[in-house]
């Protein structure tokens, strides 16, 4: 009985705690959307392009409500592609056939960047560089898959197709893929998840023998390869930021950069597999270097693992931040699957811990189809809770950019399902991607970091109009307004739109 009343009151603290600390005003909160063997979207291959288009208007609208701000959508899965590209070959993930195009024609990448920005959220395009078959006995390969095309870029490990990262034409191949992308598509972000050389298979050592000979230089195989891994990362920085300045780049590596025994900079972990020994990504070299603007690590454990704590790793990549941002990768997935992972309070958890520390700016989650039957109440744990407030995407100031001009309110009419705010503003340079619309009772202050006063993240639009259903007619209110450009600077804010009620009419103040 005792131990019962322990575990009461440390979940009664802990809810106290949920509901009792205030949310940040910026934080990123994103969905990974696999493609790749139909893991979230679509749901199978060769489904009619209309049910497609709905099923990821599904997807983005539960994630809206969840309180998301960005999505990460895998669009490169095994060098084919979820829009008409000049390189590579339509998924086979979409029709079923490699190659073939979606019927009736649409482009799924410009559909789902136009879908996600106007929901006001974030598109992160996610690619995977180097892997090329998925599984050699069964994937469906095109006539001019690059594959096929030069068959000497490649080797194969277990039953996938790798680019070989040690052949300086794949790397350039690859850099040319994806800057066609930046170039072609209004995306936020390039996005990397953990696939740069594959995890080891025990007993097969990764076949780059014949590249090692010919480019290794006398480098230590491991130096060398971390080198070439070094090297893309390198070249995508410069010619995404030479594209478009504006454009996010990120790398959601394994959760492990090395343990402690191999290296005193290394975590307080025993883990089996690390980026930097076994996957050759040096990715604390990235983020010294400034070559990527964000780092998700793949944190897809629970507090007190005996191997890899979650406490121990978030602090961790907190202190190893480098001056970028620092976005935890939590692992969804894993929800009811084990002793851990069936406490409902794991994942809130883990979301509360990363806000009490300074370097970590936001959340990821894998997968979309982890929230498909809202385990442990964790949808509404997010929509009810902890991302109930909206919340603006974190700044990174080394990507320039400047605060459109302050908007203002030009009119304001009592509906009977609430009071609809009409606003304009004076951008003629075009900067304005959406607005912050908050609302306050006249006894509050006019705090614009609280975020408990953001009423809602509007996407510009040419007349723009919100329909507060919220407001009760004959009650007193304050609305303040401001812009936000494509990187999410925010304006001056606009004068207050105040709401009285006098006689039993409604008075308009426009300061």
């Amino acid at each position: 009985m005792a131990k019962r009343i322990i575990i009461g009151i440390c979940l009664l603290s802990f809810c106290c705690n949920l509901f009792a600390q205030k949310p940040p005003k910026r934080e990123l909160r994103a969905v990974w959307i696999a493609t790749v063997e139909n893991i979230d979207w679509p749901s199978r291959k060769g489904l009619p392009s209309q049910q497609q288009q709905q099923e990821l208007i599904d997807l983005l609208d539960a994630q809206k409500r969840m309180g998301m701000n960005a999505v990460v959508l895998q669009v490169r899965p095994v060098a084919d592609a979820f829009y008409f590209s000049p390189f590579e070959p339509w998924s086979e993930y979409l029709t079923g056939r490699q190659g073939q195009a979606p019927n009736p024609y649409y482009d799924p990448l410009a559909f789902a960047i136009t879908e996600a920005h106007k929901r006001g959220m974030e598109f992160h395009a996610w690619f995977n560089p180097y892997r090329a078959v998925f599984n050699t006995r069964r994937s469906s390969i095109a006539s001019n898959h690059i594959t096929r095309l030069h068959p000497e870029w490649f080797v194969t490990y277990g039953d996938t197709k790798y680019f070989d990262p040690g052949i300086p034409e794949v790397r350039d191949y690859v850099t040319q893929v994806i800057k066609d992308v930046v170039k072609r598509y209004d995306i936020d972000a390039v996005h990397f998840d953990d696939y740069f050389y594959p995890y080891r298979i025990p007993g097969k050592d990764f076949p780059d023998y014949n590249s090692y000979r010919k480019y290794g230089n006398g480098m230590r195989q491991d130096d060398w390869r971390r080198h070439n891994v070094d090297t893309i990362i390198q070249m995508l920085s410069q010619v995404i930021k030479a594209e478009k300045p504006y454009v996010k780049f990120g790398i959601s590596p394994f959760g492990v950069w090395r343990n402690i025994d191999r290296d005193p900079e290394g975590s307080q972990t025993r883990g089996g597999q690390t980026n930097y020994d076994d996957l050759y990504a040096d990715v604390l070299k990235w983020l010294k270097k400034g070559w990527i603007d964000y780092v998700t690590p793949q944190l897809y454990w629970e507090f007190g693992h005996r191997l890899v704590g979650y406490q121990v790793l978030v602090n961790w990549w907190n202190d190893h931040a480098y001056g970028k941002h620092v976005y935890i990768g939590h692992g969804a997935y894993r929800l009811k699957s084990n002793a851990a992972w069936s406490d409902p309070y794991e994942l809130p958890r883990q979301v509360l811990t990363n806000r009490n520390l300074p370097h970590v700016e936001g959340s990821m989650f894998f997968s979309a189809k982890s929230f498909a039957n809202n385990p442990l109440g964790i949808v509404d744990t997010f929509q009810n809770h902890l991302f109930k407030t909206p919340a603006l995407v974190p700044e990174m100031p080394w990507l320039g950019g400047k605060a459109p001009f302050s908007p203002y309110f030009i009119d304001a009419f009592e509906k009977d399902n609430g009071l609809e705010i009409h606003w304009a503003d004076d951008d003629t340079s075009h900067r304005t991607r959406q607005y912050v619309l908050y609302k306050f009772k006249p006894n509050e202050p006019l705090n614009l970091n609280d975020a408990t006063k953001i009423l809602s993240i509007v996407p510009q639009m040419p007349d723009p109009v919100f329909l507060d259903t919220a407001y009760q007619s004959g009650q007193q209110y304050i609305y303040i307004l401001t812009a936000m450009d494509r990187l999410q600077h925010e304006s001056f804010p606009s004068a207050p739109l105040k709401v009285a009620a006098h006689g039993g009419r409604v008075y308009f103040y426009f300061e």
